[in-house]
């Protein structure tokens, strides 16, 4: 069994256990911005292919402690590198960091890490230069509290790049990100969801594919996926298969998109094609004072304007006003809201039911939860 890590966004790493637990996989340790679970060959395929809301998956090497730079030299060069990396791999050091650490020097846990390495495998392999072509193998080096995580990056681009979205807003949303506040609400695919500010359209794609049951790795690539000396490619293989069985394109929705910019509406429909989900959506250009719908129990879902520029700011209450009034024109819909702008809820008029702290980069924003009335058990007989 490996030890997997799974970073995510700050603040929702109970969204990550869940989704990792419900594809079968045991979870040893939830801490900040990151799920570590166990897992063979298989898992690292099924992982990068289905988790919606992970940044990527990392196989961890090794932990140890390391005050100095000796001690993360020779603990570095301590580790099985062999059991990973062929004698004609290619390997570099991606990325370190460091927190709350002795060791804080990107570049020189960098130029460490990767000196140690090759000493280890300069001694198992009796060789002197390594320059090979067979995979690339990059390694993630983090260091918190003194205690040094190393980890090959499986994965490559983030998993937020599903392939679809080549076209943006200024400020778009990740895709894991979009999936995961999804998910922290209770809408299921048989609801209504509407997003009166969809840019590019993230929310209404992601929730779509979710309702079709679309996996979000299926139609991309991975770095791993060349690691044949120790993944066969029936993992890969095994997985987009079973995605693609699960696949429900003819799944029926009422998932809305709108946009007050007509480039942004065109914009969110060439995603939502590529990303083959356009039958399941509707966008319109739309201001959100126009925001209406006939039946019960929706759901706004959406991610606002913040008004980070100083000239923008003086536009908020005005848009958040609006929104407040469609919201509490519609009836019985509950609404949810990822912002920074601190008079969101004062605006609304009530209180959030639940006010969770996010990290979206390096900002912090709240996704301000507004629970509307659940709709009545359907009759079992019919």
């Amino acid at each position: 069994m490996l030890e997997l890590i799974a970073p995510c966004h700050f603040g929702l790493e109970a969204v990550l256990k869940r989704e990792i637990i419900d594809l079968g996989y045991d979870v040893k340790e939830v801490t900040d911005g990151r799920v570590v679970f166990l897992g063979d060959e298989e898992a690292i395929a099924y992982a990068n292919v289905f988790l919606r809301t992970a940044e990527r998956i990392m196989i961890q090497v090794g932990e140890f402690k390391a005050t100095t730079w000796d001690e993360l030299f020779e603990g570095t060069k301590a580790l099985d590198w062999e059991n990973y990396i062929p004698s004609d791999g290619k390997f570099e050091v991606v990325k370190a960091s460091g927190i709350k650490s002795k060791l804080f020097s990107a570049s020189d846990m960098q130029s460490i890490v990767k000196k140690a390495v090759v000493e280890h495998l300069k001694r198992v392999y009796h060789i002197e230069w390594f320059d090979g072509d067979n995979g690339y193998y990059p390694i993630r080096v983090f260091i918190k509290n003194d205690l040094v995580s190393i980890g090959l990056d499986t994965t490559g681009d983030s998993l937020h790049k599903r392939g679809y979205r080549t076209l943006t807003s200024k400020a778009p949303i990740a895709e894991n990100l979009a999936s995961a506040l999804i998910m922290l609400t209770p809408w299921k695919s048989d609801r209504i969801l509407v997003d009166p500010f969809c840019g590019s359209g993230t929310f209404p794609i992601e929730a779509a594919m979710m309702a079709a049951n679309m996996a979000p790795g299926m139609n991309r690539n991975f770095t791993a996926e060349k690691w044949t000396n120790f993944i066969p490619k029936k993992c890969w293989y095994d997985a987009v298969t079973e995605a693609n069985d699960n696949l429900n394109l003819k799944v029926e929705t009422d998932i809305q998109g709108y946009d007050i910019d007509e480039q942004m509406v065109r914009i969110a429909r060439e995603n939502a094609k590529k990303a083959n989900v356009e039958h399941l959506i509707h966008f319109q250009c739309r201001p959100v004072s126009g925001l209406s719908h006939p039946k019960k129990y929706g759901f706004i879902i959406t991610n606002p304007p913040y008004g980070e520029r100083i000239e923008d700011k003086e536009t908020l209450p005005k848009i958040y006003g609006e929104l407040a009034d469609r919201y509490h024109a519609l009836d019985s819909w509950s609404l949810y809201m990822i912002t920074s702008y601190d008079k969101a809820e004062s605006i609304i008029g009530r209180k959030a039911d639940k006010n969770r702290k996010i990290y979206n980069g390096m900002m912090k924003t709240y996704f301000l939860q507004f629970n509307g009335p659940k709709p009545p058990k359907k009759d079992k007989k019919n």
